[in-house]
């Protein structure tokens, strides 16, 4: 990797969000990946000179539930289409009452509750093993709190979130027990999207906006739709502004990761090349490039 290269934006819209405003040089675009086909196609376009690509994550219109989205598709299609550093807005409930309806949470950590979707980019052929340790990126992370402080966004910096399959809400039971295990909000996408970024060594910052309190709290203990969407209607304007004061903050040309995201296959891959299955190995032209043409 060169001392200084060009970020190139990617930005996935969660609940709510299925258009980015502001963009020169929109151009609507279907992305083919090797992992099936993306939500829907991505908006490419540029803010301040800075390239960015949106992806709706459910599609424009919402036509696709949390399980049946295509994650390695999606993350892919991004990696494919040049991008560096992925911010990623979603719609979540608040098991905290400091975390009200409105408010902004940047999340670090996330407990992965889910069981029905495909979580790598590796598999039988080529296997691999990367850190999620920390699975954001602190450096998106901290941009994304300046931005948010810059236009007075009512936020919170530093949250566990609990992904749970769906497409159902929690039972109040289980409500609780996120609540004891630590947890502050709970939605249901940002995985395995947080683990297949990491795999890809792209940067990826999670910004997660409160639609509603979750079963666990008294006044809340019906979650309805209807009531989330008059939320949700609110969140879309606050993050479309979000994002025109994060891009300029992290649309300068910059270095390598401070925390290494973008070198996380460094050390990953364990099959030895005479193993690996080419067939797999086509398909990771995108994601592993840089680590498999080195080899």
């Amino acid at each position: 990797m060169s001392d200084q290269f060009q970020p190139v934006i990617g930005i996935i819209g969660g609940s709510g969000i299925y258009d980015i405003d502001g963009l020169e040089g929109r151009e609507w675009k279907r992305v083919f990946t090797p992992w099936g086909e993306p939500s829907d196609e991505m908006l490419f376009g540029t803010l301040g000179g800075v390239r960015c690509v949106f992806l709706p994550r459910h599609g424009k219109g919402h036509p696709l539930p949390p399980s049946a989205l295509n994650y390695r598709a999606n993350i892919d299609a991004l990696k494919r289409s040049g991008v560096t550093d992925v911010i990623s807005l979603s719609a979540v409930g608040s098991l905290r009452a400091q975390l009200p309806p409105g408010h902004f949470v940047i999340v670090d950590q996330f407990i992965d509750r889910t069981f029905a979707r495909e979580k790598s980019f590796f598999g039988p052929g080529c296997v691999a093993h990367v850190s999620v340790a920390h699975p954001t990126c602190p450096r998106l992370s901290d941009a994304a709190e300046a931005a948010g402080q810059e236009i007075g966004l009512p936020m919170t910096r530093g949250a566990t979130y609990l992904v749970m399959e769906g497409p159902q809400f929690s039972t109040k039971a289980e409500s609780e027990l996120y609540r004891a295990w630590g947890c502050d909000v709970i939605g249901m996408t940002n995985m395995p999207e947080a683990k297949l970024a990491r795999e890809a060594e792209l940067c990826y910052a999670s910004v997660a906006m409160v639609t509603d309190f979750d079963c666990w709290h008294p006044d809340h203990d019906h979650v309805t739709v209807d009531q989330v969407v008059k939320v949700l209607q609110g969140n879309a304007e606050k993050a479309r502004a979000l994002v025109k004061a994060l891009i300029p903050r992290i649309g300068a040309p910059r270095g390598a990761c401070p925390a290494g995201c973008d070198r996380a296959l460094e050390y990953a891959l364990i099959t030895a090349p005479e193993k690996r299955d080419p067939a797999l190995l086509a398909k990771l032209d995108a994601v592993a490039g840089r680590v498999l043409n080195a080899a």
